[in-house]
């Protein structure tokens, strides 16, 4: 088989298993009623998403050093062996707990393939080449992140919910196939490793992500369970930073940050995420609340966003030759900065197709963006270091997707709290002095959801419910809740807007660097820089 077939099948390997890796982080959203009606633990099922969240997390700063350490190979096997048999385990789960620690190993699994992934990508690729992988690769991440609901749903609708986890083990062999076959590295020196490092970085992690999930849900945001997650997460980061500065090997060594590129790719890295996860998951929202749209109609809106976030991923990969990073992230910066403003012009008469412009708004800022975050920080280090940096880029990246879902959420909440007693609690009380009589249970419904602001939200997605608001109450309440669920949401977005603005503002920062010069750059320093890995990996 001729190298050029062994390298095809290689990337083939990578993408399906980069594919199904990021589809687990969002498919099973709309399985949950069928899984609560089997698994019941209803109080419970958050934690399908959380325990995958944390592990997946946790461990991407940790892969990325160990990955420069012993090789990518090793630790893609590893990674999909995980998340394949745990797939399995979540599928023949028999009660609400299990899926839960099954999800647990899974997000493990996840979390070891997504970084390495696009560190090989890195590998088999020199600049300009790896400029045009990344971009397909970013674009597919991306697509997958969206696609999970939508595929979930139709997988579960048509089969069952258990076969969204099945259907990883035909996909998991196959890229497993592949990239034991025909994918070689070369090994260099052993290093120690830091395992006091590894350890504290992943308890801070996990400490910030549960108090993230949880906090304004489960408690209070001052609450003493919040302080003690948020107060804890910061003690071991202290630690973690106090050990990185003694050991030989750090796990993510702080001297990274003064290359003004690696630093500046994390802050937009951290910014993109947060923005990008405030739209994905509200946009939505609007379609099924406001609209009116079933959940499958709301996912046919989103896959416009998909299809110009791969376009423009491609082609921003392609971009890279010809300007600088500081010109093409300004311009996806810019391009989110339009598709936000448009969403903030949003009206509880917008129109699906109005929102669906601004969907592919956003998809195509974003896809601008998603690939030189990681083919910046790949060209401006050697060989040996380019796990743990890609890692690091993936790990801001996901940590701002969870800080901008959580701090969407709390924003909406909030807000709709607030418009509830401005305008809902009096419209209610008009309505009964003109005579409309409302039920005890409608009566209750609304004394709840004062203290509550999502059960208006499930009002407006569920027929059902508004089937049970007497007629002469139902339209003139429903007006309201859509106007207040506009309204809050305009908050959200034009937050969406300052995270956007401040990263554009990062992007400043950059210079004049390039793909071009940095290639130039590693070719000239190549001699006296060997990376200690040993020569790039090559298919054999």
């Amino acid at each position: 088989m001729r190298e050029q077939e062994k390298k095809g099948l290689v990337l083939a390997g990578l993408l399906v298993g980069m594919l199904v890796a990021a589809l687990d982080q969002t498919i099973v959203d709309t399985a949950f009623p069928r899984m609560i009606a089997e698994l019941h633990g209803e109080d419970q099922f958050t934690w399908v998403i959380t325990a995958y969240l944390l592990a997946s997390t946790a461990v991407v700063p940790v892969v990325g050093k160990l990955a420069d350490i012993y090789g990518r190979k090793i630790f893609y096997l590893i990674g999909m062996g995980l998340f394949v048999g745990s797939s399995m385990l979540c599928g023949a789960a028999e009660s609400m707990l299990q899926l839960i620690l099954f999800r647990a190993l899974q997000g493990i699994g996840g979390g070891m393939v997504m970084p390495v992934v696009f560190t090989i990508v890195g590998d088999l690729f020199p600049g300009e080449a790896r400029a045009r992988m990344q971009g397909l690769f970013g674009g597919v991440f991306g697509v997958a992140s969206v696609l999970g609901p939508k595929l979930g749903g139709w997988i579960t609708h048509h089969f069952s919910w258990r076969w969204i986890f099945y259907i990883n083990l035909p996909l998991g062999l196959i890229a497993m196939a592949f990239m034991f076959l025909f994918y070689r590295e070369s090994r260099g020196e052993r290093r120690p490793v830091d395992w006091l490092g590894a350890l504290t970085v992943m308890a801070s992690v996990v400490l910030f992500l549960l108090a993230m999930a949880q906090g304004g849900e489960a408690w209070a945001w001052d609450s003493w369970q919040s302080i003690t997650l948020f107060g804890g997460s910061a003690l071991f980061l202290i630690l973690f930073l106090a050990v990185e500065r003694r050991v030989p090997e750090p796990v993510l060594d702080p001297s990274l940050f003064r290359n003004r590129t690696f630093a500046v790719m994390q802050a937009v890295g951290l910014l993109m995420g947060a923005g990008m996860f405030m739209a994905v998951i509200f946009i939505p929202w609007f379609i099924q609340g406001v609209v009116g749209y079933n959940p499958n109609q709301a996912g046919n809106v989103m896959t416009p966003m998909m299809l110009s976030m791969v376009v423009a991923s491609v082609l921003g990969g392609r971009a890279a030759l010809r300007f600088t990073y500081r010109q093409q992230l300004s311009a996806g910066f810019l391009i989110l900065l339009a598709g936000f403003f448009t969403m903030t012009r949003w009206t509880p008469h917008t129109t699906a197709l109005q929102a669906t412009v601004s969907s592919m708004i956003l998809g195509a800022g974003l896809g601008l963006i998603m690939p030189i975050t990681t083919l910046a920080v790949q060209n401006a280090f050697p060989a040996h270091r380019r796990g743990v940096v890609t890692s690091a880029t993936a790990f801001f990246r996901q940590i701002g997707g969870t800080v901008g879902s959580t701090l969407g959420g709390a924003i909406f909440n909030h807000q709709m709290a607030a418009r509830f007693q401005e305008r809902l609690a009096g419209q209610v009380a008009r309505l009964q002095e003109a005579g409309a009589a409302l039920p005890p249970q409608a009566a209750a419904f609304f004394r709840e959801a004062a203290a509550d602001p999502q059960m208006l939200v499930r009002l407006l997605l569920s027929s059902e419910a508004q089937a049970a608001i007497p007629a002469a109450f139902r339209e003139p309440l429903l007006a309201g809740v859509k106007a207040m669920m506009v309204d809050s949401l305009h908050v959200v977005f034009y937050t969406g807007i300052a995270l956007v603005f401040a990263g554009l503002v990062a992007v400043q920062l950059l210079g004049s660097v390039s793909l071009r010069e940095q290639t130039r750059t590693a070719q000239a320093g190549a001699a006296g820089d060997a990376p200690k890995l040993g020569a790039p990996p090559a298919v054999h």
